[in-house]
């Protein structure tokens, strides 16, 4: 199941990417909106992999992931994702779907984080604790 949530992450991201390139326009703002939502793709994808086995649909608290991008951000996946779509839609100059997408999907993913962040702490205590206050974001 996780190899496919993965996967469909990847399918998805990679048709709307593809949708966009087709509209190609060869402006400097939509060229660095494209590249910053590249980037921001692959790093939600790496923090995918890096949360391996301890990635579900619903807050668990399978294991306390500190390395790689968790080492500074206690929720990459959210800020990653959400980043890489909306720059995709600025790129796109779909800016009232940009702006709800990205208010819609945050409150949702800071919700889901609040849970997240409870469920973590009730199972690690301090050890949470300290791994949340070394992260930046």
């Amino acid at each position: 199941m996780r190899r496919g949530l993965l996967f469909g992450d990847v399918v998805f991201y990679l048709a709307v990417y593809g949708y966009c390139l087709s509209h190609w326009r060869p402006e400097g703002l939509y060229i660095v909106e494209m590249i910053l939502a590249a980037i921001a793709f692959v790093l939600w994808i790496t923090a995918r992999v890096q949360l391996g086995a301890s990635f579900t649909a619903r807050a668990e608290a399978k294991e306390l992931v500190t390395t790689g991008l968790y080492s500074k951000f206690s929720n990459p996946i959210y800020l990653f994702s959400t980043l890489a779509i909306f720059a995709m839609c600025l790129a796109m100059q779909w800016y009232v779907f940009g702006v709800a997408y990205t208010g819609i999907v945050t409150l949702i993913q800071l919700c889901r984080a609040k849970t997240e962040r409870s469920a973590l702490e009730a199972k690690y205590g301090e050890r949470y604790r300290e791994y949340r206050a070394g992260c930046w974001f």
